[in-house]
């Protein structure tokens, strides 16, 4: 725990010095594609200290002055599985939008998905004998929680306070300067498969690059795709990419869940090459252009050109209604769906005030998605698309950079982790777990 701590710690103090140089990369590493934004920041460093998260966050202080993005290699179910091909598709991206920015970069933060993530809820309380919250006590409380043995080979990627509470008064965001007797908190830990951040981290530094954070894609995504009022009474984003769905719930302006399905829109690819027999490349572009999942009686006589290039001129020829691609397609979106379903479940997610989901991702832009989401999942669901930031190209606005976009106000207004506060090192105790979502009932 603790070198994990100071590698966060020390990834802090490199965004520091990023923004002093008012410049920085961001990373978005996908299955399908890599993208990378570049940042300039006008306020250099006092922006990111009291920033706001949220629709606030698309106004102030950085503006995107590069933007680019390939063909992902190397990486399945959104994690790293060939190092050599991942750190090429990275070093293209990176050149192409440092090119476009006219600037070299040498920070970068980072997400990703997948890395199988286990959401926990902590929480701690101290005795202040009535004196104002200070930094120390903040620190003190924190570094009460009992963290759980979440087990060898995992790693923490986030740590965040989502709840103060000082004597009867709940739903602090900042308790410091405050009077009371009691100081409580309820945090949210992320872990995730350590092998898959250390890959991650390596590629980076293969590039010629300082990593200055680093950040779940399920985290990010929500960032982005949810507007404020989502964020503050509940809502849960699906971003759903090529190789894997994220899911993350949020309530309070703070992620408390998130999880991962390793299935994504690779895999409806996939079951249209094999359905229809065609390349993945044709199968891609017969999703693209004529895919979805509700079928009605005109889809039975409109017919698709499969094509082919193999030669033989009767296979190359062939056509299938859009009813039996629809018939393909369905199957998966909804094995994908119901996966969510039952990570949500285990969220609690039923219990919050309000329910909304928003579906986002690269994924999501099937038609009729919304409509079978709602069916499955029971909920209200819209499509999102990121928040409009400074600078960003138009090709980049659509529902596929939610996570970049997330990312790039992760970078300017990082939220308070357990590693911004100075814990005393030797207080690292394991023992309890208890549900990320159980504090809500308690406390709205």
């Amino acid at each position: 725990m603790t070198n994990l701590y100071d590698s966060q710690r020390s990834m802090r103090h490199m965004r520091k010095l990023a923004m002093q140089r008012g410049v920085v990369a961001v990373l978005d590493v996908g299955s399908s594609k890599i993208a990378c934004l570049v940042l300039r920041f006008d306020g250099a460093g006092q922006l990111g200290d009291e920033g706001e998260i949220g629709s606030l966050a698309g106004q102030a202080g950085f503006r995107v002055i590069g933007a680019a993005t390939t063909r992902s290699r190397g990486v399945r179910f959104g994690e790293i599985c060939a190092m050599g091909e991942t750190e090429r598709a990275i070093r293209t991206a990176l050149q192409a939008a440092q090119k476009m920015a006219g600037i070299r970069v040498d920070h970068v933060i980072a997400c990703f998905s997948g890395a199988e993530p286990r959401s926990y809820g902590l929480d701690a309380q101290i005795e202040l004998d009535g004196q104002t919250v200070s930094e120390q006590d903040v620190a003190h409380v924190l570094a009460g929680c009992e963290v759980p043995e979440y087990g060898e080979g995992r790693e923490v990627m986030h740590a965040q306070p989502v709840n103060f509470a000082l004597d009867h008064r709940s739903g602090l965001s900042d308790p410091r300067g405050q009077l009371g007797n009691t100081l409580s908190v309820d945090m949210h830990m992320l872990t995730v498969d350590a092998a898959a951040v250390q890959h991650l981290a390596h590629c980076i530094k293969r590039c010629d690059l300082e990593l200055a954070g680093i950040a779940s894609s399920a985290y990010v995504s929500g960032i982005s795709a949810l507007v404020e009022d989502e964020q503050e009474l509940g809502a849960a984003c699906i971003d759903m990419g090529g190789g894997s769905t994220s899911v993350s719930v949020f309530i309070k302006k703070h992620m408390i869940f998130a999880d991962s399905v390793r299935m994504g829109g690779d895999h409806v690819t996939s079951d249209i090459s094999m359905g229809l027999q065609v390349p993945t490349a044709n199968a891609e572009r017969i999703k693209t252009f004529y895919g979805g999942v509700h079928a009605t009686g005109m889809d039975d006589r409109e017919m698709i050109e499969i094509g082919g290039d193999t030669g033989d001129y009767e296979h190359d020829r062939r056509t299938a209604s859009r009813a039996e691609l629809i018939g393909i397609m369905r199957p998966r979106v909804e094995e994908i769906l119901e996966e969510v379903r039952v990570r949500l479940d285990a969220a609690g997610f039923d219990h919050l005030p309000s329910q909304q989901i928003v579906l986002t991702g690269g994924g999501s832009q099937i038609p009729g998605l919304d409509g079978l989401a709602s069916k499955i999942l029971g909920q209200q669901v819209r499509l999102g698309r990121p928040l409009r930031v400074h600078g960003l190209p138009q090709a980049a606005t659509g529902p596929g950079f939610a996570s970049a976009v997330g990312l790039s106000l992760f970078a300017a207004h990082p939220q308070d982790e357990w590693w911004d506060f100075a814990i005393p090192a030797d207080s690292y105790p394991s023992k309890s777990l208890k549900r990320a979502v159980k504090w809500f009932r308690d406390n709205w």
